[in-house]
């Protein structure tokens, strides 16, 4: 009689011993279920970011293209069209001006469309120059760059301290997308700042660079502006994220700003 109860704890024993590990393993085996299907689902919903995100950098990528071609066209009109017309302008009024048989009083006149002519070269030549900068296309972004801050800082009292590297591993392509970025940051900190010092530190790493600017204006709530971003500084983002990097921007009102931009790969 005790063998027989033995034999049959034994039993119930084996019994529970064999359901639990039974249960264990279709616990261990739903866990698993819910986990590689989760996983999936996870790189389904990564993979389409990337897709949209991929797409959205191809916008960008033919929008910024589209803009700079634009600006190429603007540039090149200003100079074979606008340009040598008051060329012509100006050498037919220089020689009116030495007829001897027009009176002091048209000279006058002449000496003054003469001056107003050679502004308006001047200012051509200007926008031309900044649309499409000549010198960054055959000396380098170090060059150009350092010809910008010469242009911002002459007969001014801004001042622009600055450490330039050269950045032998770039293309020519994210050189212009480099010396948009430091234009547009010159124009918004002057303008939108209104700073009269600024700070423009250009670093090369071993896969990429740096870029940090300073300036000591107005600053800005920057949670505000990540809200609602002008179009310069849409503009900065757009070619930060053309060139793989990222941005990180520092302001308080009254205490300036700081742009940090981090590239370590390049665009296209």
């Amino acid at each position: 009689m005790e063998n027989e109860f033995s034999a049959s704890q034994e039993q119930v024993i084996g019994a529970l011993v064999y359901s639990i590990i039974f249960l264990v393993l279709v616990t261990l085996g739903l866990i698993l279920f819910f986990y590689y299907s989760r996983k999936k689902i996870i790189e389904k919903e990564v993979e389409k970011v990337n897709i949209k995100l991929d797409h959205q950098k191809k916008i960008l990528q033919t929008t910024i293209k589209v803009q700079e071609e634009e600006r190429n066209r603007i540039a090149q009109d200003l100079h074979d069209a606008i340009s040598s017309k008051l060329n012509v302008v100006s050498l037919t009024t220089n020689v009116l001006i030495e007829d001897d048989t027009i009176n002091n009083e048209h000279k006058d006149a002449l000496n003054h469309i003469l001056d107003i002519t050679t502004r308006t070269l001047e200012s051509s030549r200007k926008i031309a120059h900044e649309l499409m900068p000549p010198i960054l296309d055959k000396f380098g972004l170090k060059v150009a760059l350092e010809e910008l801050f010469e242009e911002f800082t002459s007969n001014t009292s801004i001042k622009i301290n600055h450490q330039i590297e050269s950045l032998d591993q770039l293309d020519k392509n994210s050189e212009l997308h480099v010396f948009r970025i430091a234009q547009e940051l010159i124009n918004n900190a002057l303008r939108h700042g209104k700073a009269d010092l600024l700070q423009m530190k250009l670093k090369k790493e071993k896969h990429g660079f740096e870029l940090v600017f300073k300036d000591n204006g107005v600053g800005f709530d920057v949670n505000e502006h990540k809200k609602k971003s002008g179009i310069g500084l849409q503009n900065i983002k757009s070619r930060v994220a053309i060139l793989n990097g990222q941005l990180f921007v520092e302001s308080s009102k009254k205490t300036g700003s700081i742009f940090t931009i981090n590239c370590h790969s390049y665009g296209y």
